[in-house]
């Protein structure tokens, strides 16, 4: 072969790596800001749902104002969540989850001891409210895990895992709710 066809050979090549490499870049920074775009739409379902809450307390307390303890809890929930949204890690926000979780459980059973509570508009409309946001976090957070799932499987396989490093992208971890913690508060009326 002469010089000039492995020039040749040799250009195109390096133009096919160049390719693959702008290819695969770009390929695991999109999923990479989805799976972002998704974790910030858990943080969106997990604030909103502690916007919910003062409601609730406040349609409880009218009713049973000396269960202080409950509703200082709810109080210190719903700062983690705050904090967790902000700038936590994935185990961090499942975490503040599950406190917020065990909180609103708690003040809904203060709300089983009265009856017309339990009747009032107000009451039922926060319930409805914090059932739909329960509906939206559960979606939210499979999203979420979908999007790690398949940037997980990309950053993993070949020829994806050669250029991880160069995109800046590693495995994101899976939300999973912490054990005793995998569904909402059951509360029976």
């Amino acid at each position: 072969m002469s010089m000039g066809v492995l020039v040749t050979i040799g250009v195109i090549a390096l133009a096919g790596l160049v390719v693959l490499g702008v290819v695969a870049f770009n390929s695991l920074r999109r999923l990479d800001v989805k799976a972002q775009e998704a974790l910030g739409g858990i943080d969106v379902q997990l604030t909103r749902r502690a916007d919910l809450v003062p409601n609730l307390v406040n349609t409880v307390k009218g009713y049973a104002a000396h269960e202080k303890s409950v509703f200082e809890e709810v109080t210190a929930a719903r700062a983690g969540v705050a904090r967790a949204a902000a700038a936590g890690t994935v185990d961090e926000k499942a975490q503040a989850q599950a406190r917020l979780d065990r909180a609103i459980g708690n003040v809904l059973a203060v709300a089983e001891n009265y009856p017309d509570l339990k009747a009032s508009v107000n009451f039922l409309q926060l319930q409805e409210q914090l059932a739909d946001t329960e509906n939206q976090l559960a979606f939210a957070r499979q999203y979420y895990n979908d999007a790690a799932a398949s940037l997980n499987q990309r950053a993993v396989t070949i020829p994806w895992v050669f250029f991880t490093g160069l995109a800046g992208v590693t495995k994101r971890p899976f939300y999973q709710a912490p054990e005793g913690q995998q569904g909402p508060p059951q509360v029976q009326f």
